[in-house]
């Protein structure tokens, strides 16, 4: 088996569903999965995916995982007394091929399928590499690490650069992963701080970051009580789950002229900070820093978060010219668990619909953009004033 725990994902999906436990319990939703490489025909996987999935939906958690839920301070105990009846339900997910493509949606209850996106996408990842590379190169993937760790070691304390693993649904394989984490705190404990997958930070002793994903965001088109309104219900809805808690702000499902449009001065004091996660982030930081002035706000007292296709040298840049003028963090995933010489896949799982209604994230990169209804696109796209 590929996935061994339902803790194997990222902590975003629990703390995402709890609050869709308590807020949106009857939800309605779609998935869609997505491969962005050119040339790539992964058709060929799909009766090992659907294996994989047959063994995914025979897990629990187990009693020692339930227990380290409930010890996260933002947890509450009924979400675990939930998650302690959970299971995956096989009827909620249909893997096929369409020609040479391999299709994957999932229907169903967003309480009930919200868990699904992450280990499907380890799945997709580790079942094409023992296909395509059987004798991986571990030694070069060991070297890169090695020129990693050197880059980090070099930085002057000043800096303050930290990073943390975020590598999951792109990882090369779960025993890498791994790997790759033991020897991030081994070696660079000051600097790396954690892991987005809950399962390495119960077992290795990590802190487990994240917050929310686009899917919070896009559900809230459908689920608010206004279109143009949804960004800013959206953030209320999480405000009034977690009380000031988790609070790093996603910033690209609307396009950041719109985000900043509905982060007011009431969210720019309540969230911690923002996540890029597309479009020049340079660019993104300028503007954000501007934006919280504006707002009467130091930006240096809040985080700006980056997580969208770091390199070390790529991190290592943006820390410097953000330095001084506010506190920021990296989000390191492909280039940390799935760098061993071989081209990685771009794919993603991404919502399509809630309750029946198209829904979208509009990215401030437009390849990342999806949807499948180019009408609603095109309507959502002149709600917010997007390009």
């Amino acid at each position: 088996m590929i996935i061994r725990s339902l803790l194997d994902t990222d902590l975003y999906k629990f703390t995402m569903m709890q609050a869709v436990l308590h807020q949106f319990p009857g939800a309605q939703v779609e998935y869609r999965f997505k491969c962005r490489n050119e040339d790539v025909a992964l058709a060929f996987l799909a009766e090992t995916v659907n294996r994989e999935v047959d063994a995914l939906c025979e897990l629990r958690f187990s009693e020692d995982e339930l227990a380290y839920l409930r010890g996260l301070r933002y947890v509450k105990s009924d979400f675990v007394d939930f998650l302690a009846l959970f299971r995956f339900n096989r009827r909620h997910i249909d893997v096929r091929t369409e020609g040479d493509d391999l299709t994957i949606e999932i229907r169903g209850p967003w309480l009930h399928t919200i868990l699904f996106e992450i280990p499907m996408l380890a799945i997709v990842n580790e079942a094409y590499f023992r296909a395509t590379v059987p004798e991986p190169d571990y030694a070069e993937g060991r070297r890169r690490l090695a020129e990693k760790l050197a880059l980090v070691r070099a930085l002057p304390k000043e800096l303050g650069f930290t990073f943390a693993d975020y590598g999951t649904r792109r990882r090369f394989s779960r025993a890498w992963q791994r790997e790759v984490v033991e020897t991030l705190r081994r070696e660079v404990p000051d600097t790396f701080v954690g892991t987005s997958n809950v399962l390495l930070a119960k077992e290795l002793g990590l802190l487990a970051v994240g917050t929310m994903a686009h899917e919070w965001l896009q559900a809230a088109q459908a689920l608010g009580p206004r279109l143009r309104d949804s960004q800013r219900w959206a953030f209320q809805k999480w405000a009034d789950e977690y009380r000031g808690d988790l609070g790093i702000a996603l910033s690209d499902v609307a396009g950041l002229r719109a985000f900043m449009r509905d982060f007011d001065m009431y969210f720019c004091k309540l969230f911690d900070g923002a996540r890029h996660d597309s479009g020049d982030p340079k660019a993104w930081g300028d503007a954000l820093i501007e934006h919280y002035r504006r707002n009467k706000v130091d930006p240096r007292t809040k985080t700006l978060v980056f997580s969208d296709g770091l390199t070390f040298p790529r991190a290592i840049e943006l820390a410097r010219y953000f330095q001084g003028r506010a506190r920021v963090a990296f989000g390191i995933g492909t280039n940390l668990t799935n760098d061993l010489g071989y081209t990685p896949l771009q794919i993603v799982i991404k919502m399509v619909r809630c309750d029946g209604q198209p829904v979208a994230k509009l990215s401030d990169t437009p390849g990342k953009t999806m949807c499948d209804d180019p009408s609603y696109l095109a309507y959502l796209k002149q709600v917010f004033g997007a390009p």
